[in-house]
């Protein structure tokens, strides 16, 4: 699996996940639970993984909808 996206914004990690999964992209959000240990604040980011052969499509998809948060190689 391959880290392609970190944010702390609530709403890019469900907008990402619709995007990729409209392509055929599986993808999995790292982190989901962490609210609870922080307390709901938003402290730590979510993570969206996908499968390496994936990776360059996926930020490209990302890219082209201009998702903040990238995680570059």
């Amino acid at each position: 699996m391959k880290e392609i996206l970190r944010t702390t914004d609530p709403t890019i990690i469900p907008f990402s996940t619709a995007l990729l999964r409209a392509e055929g992209i599986d993808c999995f959000v790292m982190d989901v639970h962490m609210s609870v240990l922080e307390g709901g604040i938003g402290l730590f980011p979510k993570r969206l993984l996908v499968a390496e052969r994936d990776a360059f499509r996926a930020r490209a998809i990302l890219s082209d909808n201009d998702v903040e948060g990238l995680v570059r190689e």
